[in-house]
């Protein structure tokens, strides 16, 4: 406190006190610099601040309203102080998120990146798993937050951000449905599939619209990983079938082509970022779930045509 005023702390301690020379000894200060500073004070006034008394010095009535300003400006001091610890506490820590592998790139080692160029001190673990046990983690609290479709359970998972992601056919740039926005899932009756396997959540929307439409794919292969799938499209394997979000970066670059399925039975997928209910996130936690809060509406723009 001596670096914001030395006046005040002399005055409240001659105040409380009562004495020049008790002050300076509580204070461990020589009384004539105490003295200086009040004289100093009173002069810049034009009041008084004490009484002269034989038996010591007592407050003045702009004494009384100087003291009575002193400690409330100390009690703000205080709170201030603990509110920049609070801000040099979010400068510092570690936080564990767990994403689905369509987050694996692109817009999670993105803000990650941005968040340690501000904020130097903060260190962050990514555990990279299927939606069912990203939704675990964070309702077992084994990280602060998690990215993942469908939350489903809204009594243990508290949604910070939610955006909704599209399903659609994945092609190089050159193939027939490239040029279209938009097409049924039926027009993939006779092309060569690459199909998502379980854990990943797009392989039981697969599974439903099959059922509903009666359409028979021609699977060529299946993967639970979509980095796998993609490749094997770019190979020139088959066509797939994931969501927008898994593909982004991909369609951004020029090198697939992605064409939203338009059955009106099929619904957009849910992407929201979920804390456990039961747990109140950190400081560094909350500083980074604002981080990745800012734009997560983007990460369900369409990218067909981009």
């Amino acid at each position: 406190m001596p670096v914001f005023s030395r006046f005040l702390r002399y005055f409240l301690a001659v105040g409380r006190l009562g004495s020049i020379r008790r002050a300076a000894d509580e204070l461990n200060v020589s009384a004539s610099a105490i003295d200086r500073q009040i004289l100093n004070a009173e002069a810049q006034l034009g009041l008084p601040l004490f009484e002269r008394l034989p038996t010591g010095l007592r407050l003045t009535a702009a004494g009384e309203m100087m003291m009575a300003s002193g400690v409330q400006w100390q009690q703000d001091l205080a709170g201030l102080r603990a509110r920049v610890e609070d801000l040099r506490g979010l400068k510092r820590g570690h936080v564990d998120i767990a994403v689905i592998d369509s987050l694996a790139r692109g817009h999670v080692p993105a803000t990650i990146h941005a968040i340690q160029q501000r904020y130097p001190g903060i260190t962050m673990g990514v555990r990279v798993l299927g939606n069912d046990a990203v939704r675990r983690a964070v309702i077992d609290g084994e990280v602060d937050f998690g990215i993942l479709f469908e939350p489903q359970s809204y009594r243990e998972l508290s949604v910070r951000a939610f955006t909704e992601v599209v399903l659609g056919f994945v092609t190089p740039p050159d193939h027939r449905l490239a040029k279209a926005p938009a097409a049924r899932f039926s027009i993939c009756a006779e092309e060569p599939m690459i199909v998502p396997a379980a854990p990943l959540a797009v392989h039981q929307q697969i599974a439903v619209l099959e059922g509903a439409t009666g359409v028979t794919l021609d699977r060529r292969a299946s993967s639970d990983n979509i980095e796998t799938i993609t490749a094997l499209v770019l190979q020139g394997a088959g066509i797939g079938v994931l969501t927008s979000l898994d593909v982004r970066t991909e369609v951004q670059r020029g090198l697939l082509a992605f064409t939203r399925i338009s059955d009106s039975l099929l619904r957009p997928m849910t992407l929201a970022l979920c804390t456990a209910t039961a747990r109140t996130p950190s400081y560094a936690a909350a500083m980074v779930l604002g981080e990745f809060e800012t734009g997560f509406a983007q990460l369900g723009h369409s990218v067909s045509g981009t």
